[in-house]
């Protein structure tokens, strides 16, 4: 028989309240070999992200991967970590405490925020926990991913499934897949690039990269190449650009497998080529800054533009969280909860535990 974990500090009569989960990706530790190696090894053996055999997969991954990888990526996190640590634990810790108070006095009843990591931590079944122990009976999950991917959405659904398949008593759950066509995510977007350019100026082109995954992946019904292509539509609209003024590429690509086209890199250099003076890029996938938009992006794929002849590459930031963001964020979270309440007299709480004690609970 499977031991089920039980509800914490269960009592009854107590008030019941609302959780969000928020999770992102996740990030290293530190900006080590060992603590990536670490991250690496997590997030690379999830079958969400890579869908290999797992006999030939394990091979590659331990045997090569693992024994090379660690210490690039740790000097590319070194690069861009802060006294505080790493950027995208940072900006979704910022996020996190903003929908709270944002989320304080919510109709619904006591709403509780807690941030959680796909791969590392804090990790989504600690998150849970935490919940739990506050009286959440119902649980909504927010992934920080606007676009649906089998590799990073499904990947959070999966944790959580596996979560409330170890719980004694499940919380009521829901689950927000995307918003990538959003009329406030893309306002957003769009009022960070005109405050980007009355700050910086304007290049002479703007390049929406997207973080990339297999083509397979596409070829299997994953909507994501749609909903990113979507996004970048509504962004060039909303900003008023013509065809001639923007572009949609797919970034960080690994392994021999053929991507999703065009690459942002091989895009990248090729405007420099053609002389153009000022490239601007925005990246609308990413809800934080991390490392594939300030290394990746600000700074090698920099490098190639103004190697192959461009000027200069100006990155725009991620939304982060700025308040037009957090406020979005917190649109899509009330229109998810619509229908909950946790709002219970209090003189039932007391017939209910005086009824429970009456029956022989213990508490």
């Amino acid at each position: 028989m499977p031991k089920y974990q039980s509800t914490p500090q269960f009592e009854h009569g107590l008030s019941e309240s609302t959780g969000v989960l928020v999770v992102n990706l996740g990030t290293p530790a530190a900006a080590t070999p060992a603590a990536v190696r670490k991250f690496l090894k997590q997030f690379l053996w999830d079958p969400r992200v890579v869908e290999y055999p797992r006999v030939l997969w394990w091979l590659i991954l331990n045997l090569i991967i693992l024994t090379v990888r660690p210490s690039r990526s740790a000097a590319a996190y070194r690069k861009i970590w802060t006294d505080a640590g790493s950027p995208l634990m940072i900006f979704s810790q910022q996020i996190a405490t903003a929908l709270q108070q944002e989320l304080s006095g919510h109709s619904s009843g006591a709403v509780h925020v807690e941030l959680a990591m796909s791969y590392g931590d804090p990790s989504i079944s600690d998150a849970v926990d935490r919940l739990l122990a506050k009286g959440a009976r119902r649980i909504l999950t927010l992934p920080l991913y606007p676009q649906y991917s089998g590799t990073t959405t499904a990947s959070v659904y999966d944790a959580v499934a596996r979560k409330m398949g170890a719980l004694r008593w499940l919380p009521e759950t829901r689950f927000i897949s995307e918003y990538h066509d959003q009329l406030a995510y893309i306002a957003a977007l769009a009022n960070s690039v005109r405050e980007d350019w009355e700050a910086h100026g304007r290049g002479d082109k703007l390049l929406m990269s997207f973080h990339g995954v297999p083509r397979s992946t596409l070829l299997g019904g994953d909507p994501y190449h749609c909903q990113c292509q979507k996004t970048g539509r509504l962004l060039a609209a909303a900003l008023e650009l013509d065809d001639d003024d923007w572009m949609l590429t797919f970034q960080s690509r690994v392994g021999r497998e053929e991507w999703l086209r065009p690459y942002t890199d091989e895009t990248i250099e090729e405007l420099g080529k053609s002389g153009l003076s000022r490239l601007d890029v925005v990246c609308p996938g990413f809800a934080t800054d991390c490392l594939e938009t300030l290394e990746e992006i600000a700074m090698q794929n920099a490098e190639i533009f103004t190697e192959a002849g461009g000027k200069s590459l100006h990155y725009i930031d991620c939304l982060n969280a700025r308040d037009d963001h957090v406020a979005m964020l917190r649109e899509l979270i009330d229109r998810h909860l619509s229908g909950w309440s946790s709002h219970t007299d209090d003189g039932e709480k007391r017939r209910a535990k005086e009824l429970a004690k009456a029956m022989g609970a213990s508490s």
